[in-house]
């Protein structure tokens, strides 16, 4: 069972980080030049943003809920097997991830409440910002995740 959430987890991730990645890349995008033809990043921006926002922040909680429901045998498993081996560095990351994962927890509402209107130009440097930083998160999130999962993971 455990295993079986830990791939559901691993699966929201991918779909998270896919998401942000996406939509920070659309907050970066310069304006089409006139006359040239909407290059493949310019297409980015085509969603609906506060639903995708929205979706996004959903996916955030359920990647988070999910993670907190495999934290308990990972405590006992993996942290346990990182103490014995000394692998200070690898419990460190962990712990960053930890961290990171609950401000952005808390960066969720000003995100959200930033993308509800995205069509005003005076938000447009704190959306780009936030966006960048809540996908810089789950990348950390992600990697340190799969890399810790892979020298040890729960359940096996």
């Amino acid at each position: 069972m455990m295993i079986t959430i830990l791939l559901l987890h691993g699966l929201c991730s991918l779909f998270l980080v896919g998401a942000l990645s996406h939509q920070a890349a659309a907050t970066w995008r310069r304006a089409p030049l006139a006359g040239r033809p909407a290059g493949v990043v310019s297409g980015f921006a085509a969603v609906r943003a506060p639903l995708y926002a929205r979706s996004i922040a959903i996916s955030y909680v359920l990647t988070m809920v999910l993670g907190d429901v495999v934290y308990g045998p990972y405590r006992v498993d993996v942290k346990t097997m990182l103490f014995d081996l000394q692998l200070w560095p690898w419990n460190g990351l962990f712990e960053i991830k930890e961290h990171l994962v609950a401000l952005g927890f808390f960066l969720l509402a000003p995100y959200l409440s930033l993308w509800r209107r995205p069509q005003e130009t005076a938000q447009v440097r704190s959306r780009r910002l936030l966006t960048t930083v809540l996908a810089a998160i789950v990348w950390h999130a992600l990697l340190a995740g799969h890399l810790l999962n892979n020298l040890k993971g729960v359940g096996f």
